[in-house]
């Protein structure tokens, strides 16, 4: 592993420098495929519900480094700011707290070239004010957290080249097959210490503070579920036959009149999918990707399994069991999203708060999720009806 792609969380400065630049490229690199494709990055561009305009997104992460870095915000809170933006009307073009999701489809944005000095001049000022920092974990919290945001926003750009149809960057990561019979594993259970502490590196509020967590023994897949597994699902009419889905599942399928997940085609007797915007055989070996909550769930009734809780997915990915595998796809648990006891809002306020008992907790991370940003303790969460994402599953014995 690279030094690059080393986890984030204990960074000292230079890594963080290389991090940074590194995460500056890979946004740059998305944010063109959708310049190149002739797409107007604001204008011409459908409204999607959860993900941003391409040129909006660009601007918000160089806004959210220089709020927390260069401007020295100790919160979110529009006061809190101790010197004005680099841009003109930089804080109402690109708060995310003041812009909410459809404004920003409209706004008057600048031009891609001016966002883009924005954005250069703000990694450098940024770079330049890492290499005079002290490489102790307090001076280096906001760098380790607008490393982590840029992280999260790439992965969101991807996302939406995936929706319109668009090519991705010739350097984007191959989303890797499933080994073949992994078999499920069974643990012991016990006591563990679900979350991450706070004092020395980086953790998301979601995660703190630690706390005792009793684990009933259990079984879980080795590997998330595959595309030939939910094929087999879909096959046996699992989309037509309402009780294997809950009355809010069976609400949304009637909705999308949906007979298989996003993106699969039926060709003869095999299926194929479209990936950014290629038509191609569907990968039986790799894992089933783009499916919501409802559609998890109702696998998991056909299949006669279930979800796995947050509590057991934490207990298996931290077992350093040889088997268990994760980083194929962000994994759906039976878990709501909510807070840990004792829970407490870090300096970006609304990362998690807005989204508790609204939400559904994912684990794991994605093919498409940079190797510094995985941990085996982050929580990522998601409304139940959303199938953008490259979200997954696997599968517990009842």
């Amino acid at each position: 592993m690279t030094l690059i792609n080393a986890s984030f969380r204990h960074a000292g400065a230079q890594q963080l420098a290389q991090s940074l630049l590194a995460a500056r490229q890979a946004t740059l690199s998305l944010f063109d495929c959708y310049t190149y494709a002739g797409l107007d990055v604001v204008a011409g561009m459908p409204h999607h519900p959860q993900l941003s305009p391409p040129l909006w997104q660009l601007g918000n992460i160089a806004w959210f480094a220089e709020w927390y870095i260069l401007r020295e915000a100790p919160s979110s809170h529009p006061a809190d700011a101790v010197y004005n933006s680099l841009l003109t009307r930089g804080d109402d073009l690109f708060d995310a707290n003041m812009v909410d999701h459809r404004a920003r489809w409209s706004l008057d944005l600048p031009s891609p070239g001016a966002v883009k000095t924005y954005c250069h001049e703000v990694l450098d000022r940024v770079l330049d004010k890492l290499s005079r920092e002290a490489n102790v974990d307090s001076a280096l919290a906001p760098y380790r957290l607008a490393l982590a945001h840029e992280d999260l926003c790439g992965e969101q750009l991807l996302a939406g080249l995936q929706w319109l149809g668009l090519k991705g960057p010739e350097a984007q990561p191959a989303s890797p097959s499933l080994p073949l019979a992994a078999g499920e594993i069974s643990f012991p259970g016990g006591t563990i210490e679900l979350g991450s502490r706070r004092d020395g590196g980086f953790a998301f509020d979601n995660e703190c503070p630690p706390h005792a967590c009793y684990v009933p023994p259990f079984t879980i897949d080795a590997v998330p579920v595959s595309n030939a597994q939910f094929a087999d699902f879909v096959s046996d009419g699992g989309y037509q036959n309402r009780q294997f889905w809950s009355a809010a599942g069976s609400a949304w399928l009637m909705q999308q009149e949906r007979s298989s997940p996003l993106y699969w085609l039926r060709d003869g007797m095999q299926w194929r999918t479209m990936r950014f915007g290629q038509r191609m055989t569907l990968p039986l070996h790799e894992a089933v990707r783009h499916i919501n909550l409802y559609e998890a769930q109702a696998y998991c009734a056909w299949a006669g399994r279930r979800l796995a809780s947050e509590a057991e997915w934490e207990y298996a990915a931290l077992s350093g069991h040889p088997v268990f595998q994760w980083g194929h796809v962000w994994e759906w648990t039976a878990t709501p999203f909510e807070p840990y006891p004792g829970f407490a809002p870090d300096a970006w306020r609304e990362y998690s708060a807005p989204y508790f008992m609204q939400h559904q907790a994912l684990r794991g991370a994605a093919f498409a999720t940079p190797l510094r940003l995985r941990s085996a303790r982050m929580r990522a969460f998601q409304a139940p009806q959303r199938v953008d994402g490259f979200t997954g599953m696997r599968t517990c014995a009842w």
